[in-house]
């Protein structure tokens, strides 16, 4: 009986290391969205606080996800500029859009 129990033992481990391995070896199809969506962020300021991204260390990616929208990649200065926005989305959001629109405008001239 426990060496029954000891190979369903081994073989579960092997199946949950297979399956883990898998998940951290495949490639995420959403990588390369996310570049593309950096290079073509219209900010160089944080949406929230409007110091300069890079100025606090490292600037912080967020994705900003709502019902019926599609998935947004907003770039903050730091950590705690995500617990602001997430307070009014909306707002912040609107001047990501504007930034955006005047940037288009700008490369079509």
């Amino acid at each position: 009986m426990f060496s029954s129990l000891s190979r369903v033992i081994k073989f579960t481990f092997l199946l949950a290391g297979l399956s883990t391995t898998a998940t951290y070896a495949a490639p995420t199809p959403a990588a390369p969205a996310t570049t593309t969506a950096k290079s073509g962020y219209p900010l160089k300021t944080c949406v929230v606080s409007g110091g300069k991204l890079g100025g606090m260390g490292q600037p912080v990616e967020y994705v900003c996800q709502q019902a019926g929208q599609p998935d947004r990649i907003v770039i903050f200065c730091c950590k705690s500029c995500i617990n602001k926005f997430e307070k009014e989305p909306a707002k912040f959001l609107a001047k990501l859009d504007a930034a955006g629109t005047t940037a288009s405008a700008a490369t079509k001239k």
